[in-house]
């Protein structure tokens, strides 16, 4: 089986979470998740995913720590998900690949329609359990 590595951060600010929703004609449009991607190198994790927030949402972040992890599966392939949490230590936020954005009061964030993956990363968030 396959397995497929992603890394996402789960951003906080001012007691909110960052979600961010998946545009239409994208893999499990209209999807909430935690901003991140597929690393294509063997670069640091919480370096890569620092540049890889500032180059798809225009952000600055501070990598805290490691999270949580979740593995998912997809027929013949899995998700490793694997959220860093972070700090946003910019205000601008902008990114032609994501249809919206939103800052979720933690103990809410279950209430949005999570791709399958986050909503165990959530599930942590919320009740720390995985």
């Amino acid at each position: 089986m396959k397995r497929i590595i992603v890394l996402g951060a789960v951003i906080e600010k001012d007691g909110k979470i960052l979600l961010a929703r998946r545009k239409q004609g994208q893999g499990m449009a209209d999807k909430w998740e935690f901003p991140g991607g597929k690393p294509q190198s063997s670069e640091d994790e919480k370096e890569w995913l620092k540049n890889k927030i500032f180059d798809d949402i225009k952000a600055d972040i501070e990598v805290v720590d490691f999270f949580a992890e979740t593995i998912y599966g997809m027929g013949k392939r899995e998700l490793n998900l694997r959220c860093y949490r972070a700090k946003l230590l910019s205000d601008k936020i902008n990114s032609p690949c994501r249809d919206s954005f939103v800052w979720a009061v933690q103990e809410k964030i279950l209430d949005y329609d999570l791709s399958p993956a986050d909503i165990k990363i959530a599930n942590k968030l919320v009740y720390n359990r995985k």
